[in-house]
């Protein structure tokens, strides 16, 4: 299965983004990686529903939002409206379960998240209501961090149990990929990168994005 490139915008500049996505789908980008924080799940803030629907209206690459917030399930149908991908953290305070179901019956494909802390097997019996998988290989909540070599375990594990069980779950990886922890995540199970920093900073994003994916 080809590796997918979802670019985090929290790299951009915003003043420049409406360009910056134009670049990102001319590159080749498959989705694009929205993370909303609401400094109280992490410390920091980003942005919410006026920037991505702001987004939306200049995109046909499907989002990828990442909710970063306190008790996400408050806010499901609010984003739902402008997400392909919606998901949310499994230690932020919500009723996982009924949270994932919410968000399939909004019509959007649900991503539940773990953070460097959490063992994958504490999610294990929620991944038959998984679209995704969102492995974090940084803290949450800043970007420009360095990759955590734990989250390539995480993703061998949540690979073998999701064909253990015959499901069909894109794994996702966010949090320090370049052109050295790319290969080994996708080699431990991810089917999904995000990518910030490392393309943001390259000379030609399409070059970049290209690199990744040869990888």
């Amino acid at each position: 299965m080809p590796v997918k490139i979802s670019p985090s915008i929290l790299t951009s500049d915003f003043l420049e983004l409406k360009a910056d996505i134009q670049r990102l789908e001319a590159a080749g980008a498959d989705m694009l990686h929205l993370d909303v924080m609401d400094g109280v799940f992490v410390p920091n803030i980003s942005f919410g529903v006026p920037v991505i629907s702001s987004v939306k209206k200049h995109t046909s690459l499907p989002l990828d939002i990442h909710l970063m917030i306190d008790r996400p399930h408050r806010y499901i149908r609010q984003f739902a409206e402008y997400a392909d991908w919606l998901g949310f953290h499994y230690e932020a305070g919500s009723d996982v379960e009924e949270t994932l179901k919410k968000i399939k019956k909004s019509g959007c494909r649900a991503c539940l998240t773990i953070k460097p802390c959490t063992a994958p097997e504490e999610i294990f019996r929620f991944l038959p209501l998984c679209d995704m998988v969102l492995v974090m290989s940084v803290e949450p909540g800043f970007g420009g961090q360095s990759f955590l070599p734990s989250a390539l375990d995480k993703l061998s594990a949540l690979r073998d149990e999701a064909a253990r069980r015959s499901l069909d779950i894109e794994l996702e990886v966010d949090g320090g990929i370049n052109g050295e922890t790319a290969p080994l995540a996708a080699k431990s199970g991810a089917t999904v990168l995000v990518a910030g920093n490392y393309i943001f900073s390259a000379d030609n994003m399409r070059d970049r994005v290209k690199e990744i994916k040869s990888l």
